[in-house]
C-alpha cells in the first residue's frame, strides 16, 4: 500500500499517529513467539488480537499502516464518499417524492474532509497503542524470512513456533503505453483528492470501478468508464450487471465497453479501440480499478520454503503453506478479497495454528457486496454455474412485487435464489439499495443447511424490502403444489364442505 496523506490535514495527522506513529520505537525481542503475524490489515489484526486474547505470545509486523487497505484506502473511506454522493443524489431526486429542493450544490472538499475525519475516528481500534495494550509486540518495518522459523525486521530476528502471512494485496495496474507518464490514481491515492475532477476516466468496470464511478458522478464529475469487457460486474449475475449499467447511464456516466486501451497520450487522452477504429477519450484524472495483485515480494519466502505465484501464497484447505509452521490468510492467499473473508480466514488460522484444528476454508460460506446504488450482493453458486445444471430451481422475486420497495421508489432490483429439488439453497443474488444488509439472512440459511421452506415460515416485518427473501420461500412452496397434489387437495376440500 502506497497511500499518501493530505498535507496539513488534522484528521490525517491523527490517523498517522494511530496507524504508523512517527515516534514509535520497536520493542526488543527476546525468546520465541507462539505467533508472528506479518501484516496489520484485517487478517493480521484478527490473528494477532485473537491469539493474544488466548494467552499466546504474539508479534505483529507492519511495514506501512496498521488497519491495512480496509481502514486506510478501502472500505472505510470509499463508503464515506459513497454516502456523501448518495445524499447529493437523494436531494436531486427528491421532487419525485413531492419535495421541492433548490439547486443542489456539492462541496467536494467538505465531503472528502468528512471522510478523513471519520476514518481518523475509527483508526484507534487498529492503533499501535491499542495492540501494545493487549500485550502484542508491534514492530513497524519490513519483514523478511531468514529461515523456516525466523523472521527479521528492523535488524532484529524473531523466532516463532507459528507464523501468519497476512500482507494483503495492492492495486493492479495494466500495462498501457503512456499511462505511467500521464499519471493515474488508484484506490490508494484517490482519497487524497481535495478538488473535484472536472472529468474522470475510470479504467475497470468491476466493483471498485462501478462504485467510484457512480460516486464521483453524483458528486459532480463527468465520468467515463472504460473496460475491455462488454458488461459491467462480469463476476455477478448478468441481470444484476445490467441493472447497474442502466442506472449508471441514467445518471450520466458514459460507458466505453468492449474497448482495448491502445495508449495514453501525455495530456491524459486515452486512445481506445472498440473494433471500429481509434477513439479518443479526454480526461483530467485517470482512476485505475482493474483488480488486485497480492503482496508477496521481498518477504524472503524461499528461505522459509514457502511457495507463491502471481495469484498469491499457495495454501492448502487449512490455510497452511508448504512450510507447516507458516499459514497465510486474507487477500494474499484467497480469491475472496473482502474484509469479512479475511476476518473469517484469520479465525480458521487461529484454530489450526494454535490448537491443532482441522478447520477448512472450503467450508466457509462467503457473501460479497458491490456498493453501487442499487447494491449487488451475492453468496454461493454463480449464475453461470447454475445455468449449467438442469437439476436446480431458479426463483426470482422482482422488487416491483415488494410493497416497501414500491413505496421507497426503489423497484430496480430483484431477489434470486438457486436451490436443489429438496429446497436446499445453493446460491443467491440480491439487487436492492440495501442488498448488503439483507444477504446475511441467505448466507445464514446456507451455512446452517436451512431450506427455502424455512424462509417462508419465518415472519418478516411488513413492510420491509427484506420481505423479498420470504417471498422466495413462498415461491418455492408453490412449486411443491404439483397438479397431482392440487387435485388431491381439491378432492379433500370437496369432502369437507
Amino acid at each position: 500500500m502506497t497511500a499518501s496523506l493530505v498535507e496539513g490535514d488534522a484528521a490525517d495527522a491523527s490517523l498517522l499517529e494511530h496507524v504508523h506513529p512517527p515516534t514509535w520505537v520497536n520493542p526488543i525481542s527476546s525468546g520465541r513467539y507462539n505467533l508472528v503475524v506479518i501484516g496489520g490489515g484485517t487478517a493480521g489484526l484478527v490473528s494477532a488480537v485473537g491469539a493474544a486474547a488466548l494467552g499466546a505470545r504474539v508479534a505483529l509486523i507492519e511495514r506501512h499502516w496498521l488497519g491495512g487497505d480496509c481502514l486506510n484506502v478501502g472500505c472505510v473511506p470509499s463508503k464515506a464518499v459513497i454516502r456523501a454522493a448518495r445524499a447529493a443524489h437523494d436531494a436531486r431526486t427528491a421532487t419525485g417524492f413531492g419535495i421541492r429542493v433548490d439547486a443542489v450544490e456539492v462541496d467536494f472538499a467538505a465531503a472528502m474532509a468528512r471522510m478523513r475525519r471519520l476514518r481518523a475516528g475509527i483508526a484507534p481500534h487498529d492503533s499501535a497503542a491499542r495492540l501494545a495494550g493487549l500485550g502484542i509486540d508491534v514492530f513497524l518495518g519490513a519483514a523478511r524470512f531468514v529461515d523456516r522459523e525466523i523472521i527479521e525486521v528492523g535488524g532484529q530476528r524473531l523466532q516463532f513456533a507459528r507464523a501468519v502471512i497476512a500482507t494483503g494485496a495492492r492495486a493492479a495496474v495494466p500495462t498501457v503505453p503512456g499511462l505511467a507518464e500521464a499519471g493515474y490514481l488508484t484506490n490508494e491515492t484517490v482519497f487524497t483528492l481535495t478538488t473535484r475532477p472536472g472529468r474522470l476516466v475510470v479504467i475497470g468496470g468491476g466493483p471498485i470501478g462501478c462504485e467510484l464511478a457512480q460516486a464521483f458522478r453524483r458528486l459532480g464529475s463527468e465520468v467515463v468508464v472504460v473496460d475491455r469487457c462488454e458488461h459491467l460486474l462480469s463476476r455477478d449475475d448478468p441481470d444484476a450487471g445490467a441493472i447497474v449499467r442502466e442506472r449508471l447511464v441514467a445518471e450520466g456516466v458514459d460507458l466505453v465497453l468492449g474497448a482495448a486501451i491502445l495508449r495514453v497520450d501525455h495530456d491524459r487522452t486515452l486512445i481506445v479501440d472498440r473494433g471500429r477504429g481509434e477513439e479518443r477519450v479526454c480526461t483530467d484524472q485517470i482512476l485505475v480499478a482493474t483488480g488486485r495483485t497480492p503482496n508477496v515480494a521481498e518477504l524472503g519466502l524461499d528461505a522459509a520454503g514457502i511457495v507463491a505465484t502471481a495469484h498469491g501464497i499457495d495454501v492448502d484447505d487449512h490455510l497452511r503453506t508448504a512450510n507447516r509452521r507458516v499459514f497465510a490468510a486474507g487477500d494474499v492467499a484467497s480469491r475472496f478479497q473482502f474484509t469479512h473473508a479475511a476476518d473469517a480466514m484469520a479465525r480458521i488460522v487461529l484454530q489450526n495454528a494454535l490448537f491443532f484444528g482441522r478447520k477448512r476454508v472450503s467450508a466457509l460460506t462467503i457473501p460479497w457486496c458491490t456498493y453501487t446504488d442499487p447494491e449487488v450482493a451475492h453468496v454461493g453458486m454463480s449464475a453461470a454455474d447454475a445455468a449449467k445444471r438442469d437439476d436446480l430451481t431458479t426463483l426470482t422475486v422482482p422488487l416491483a412485487e415488494v410493497d416497501r420497495a414500491v413505496l421507497d421508489g426503489e423497484t430496480d432490483g430483484f431477489a434470486r435464489v438457486y436451490a436443489d429439488r429438496k429446497g436446499r439453497i445453493l446460491g443467491a443474488t440480491l439487487v436492492s439499495r440495501h442488498a448488503g444488509e439483507t444477504i446475511g439472512e441467505l448466507a445464514l440459511a446456507m451455512t446452517h443447511g436451512l431450506r427455502l421452506g424455512a424462509l417462508a415460515s419465518t415472519i418478516h416485518p411488513y413492510p420491509t424490502q427484506a420481505e423479498a427473501v420470504r417471498k422466495l420461500g413462498d415461491a418455492y412452496q408453490r412449486t411443491r403444489l404439483t397438479p397431482r397434489i392440487r387435485r388431491l387437495f381439491g378432492w379433500l376440500m370437496r369432502r369437507r364442505r
